[in-house]
């Protein structure tokens, strides 16, 4: 009798699990240079910390954030920053 190996979908949210995970994730993302990418990783943390305080936080409903935080989406710059300071998150200018 062969046993069943039974996969799940990988999601980087379940991994984001401490500040520094975060901050990692998020560099890494932002030295790609591609907004579609850095909209999603927000999204990922986003559902790491969870959806329902978020939209607490932001004033936004759950369902407009599932669709500001998805990839292709093009949200305002003052969304992102809203959403950004709620989520605790700094972002940084360096020089390059």
């Amino acid at each position: 009798m062969s046993k069943k190996v039974e996969l799940k979908p990988f999601d980087i949210a379940e991994y984001l699990d401490s500040e520094e995970m975060i901050a990692a994730y998020l560099s890494e993302v932002l030295e790609t240079g591609d907004t579609n990418e850095f909209i999603s990783a927000l999204g990922d943390v986003a559902r790491a910390r969870g959806m329902t305080e978020l939209a607490e936080k932001t004033g936004l409903g759950r369902e407009s954030l599932y669709k500001t935080l998805s990839y292709g989406s093009k949200p305002r710059f003052d969304t992102i920053m809203k959403i950004t300071q709620a989520l605790g998150i700094k972002l940084v200018p360096t020089h390059i």
